[in-house]
């Protein structure tokens, strides 16, 4: 009789998940989820930025060949044309080597109206780059060396 009870108990057991247990376990997935979504999108549009930036590595090497040639930022920039290509959705080389880079909200851009700042300052003889954004809201995507 005992080993009866026992196989009884264990039907129970393999009786499945109540629609309580499943309702929960949905719930739980729904806000994690609803966390996870704008998380990864502010990522993708991070990971864009940086793209954005790297573009930009061309112009920074030739003001600072131009600087260190001239040694002066007065006509590091000219000459230079930013192309609308890949993530940069426009932009400009000033005169005196201060780089402007846009991204757009578009999904072949970042996914976000993005513009950064490249401030070239000669220090020591070398040419030192500050980077800013037009809006504090821009902040949180581009990268660290730029959030001051």
């Amino acid at each position: 009789m005992h080993e009866e009870f026992a196989g009884e108990v264990m039907k129970r057991v393999q009786a499945g998940f109540t629609l309580i247990e499943l309702m929960i376990v949905v719930a739980i997935i729904g806000i994690l989820a609803a966390v996870a979504l704008p998380a990864y999108q502010n990522y993708t549009i991070r990971s864009r930025v940086a793209e954005l930036m790297l573009q930009t590595s061309a112009f920074k090497t030739s003001v600072s060949e131009k600087v260190f040639n001239d040694g002066t930022l007065a006509s590091a920039g000219v000459g230079l044309t930013v192309a609308i290509t890949g993530k940069v959705a426009g932009g400009s080389v000033m005169d005196t080597g201060t780089i402007t880079v846009m991204g757009a909200n578009t999904s072949t851009s970042v996914g976000t109206s993005v513009t950064i700042i490249l401030s070239p300052v000669i220090s020591g003889g070398k040419v030192i780059w500050s980077c800013s954004t037009v809006s504090p809201i821009q902040h949180k995507y581009v990268p660290q060396s730029c959030r001051h």
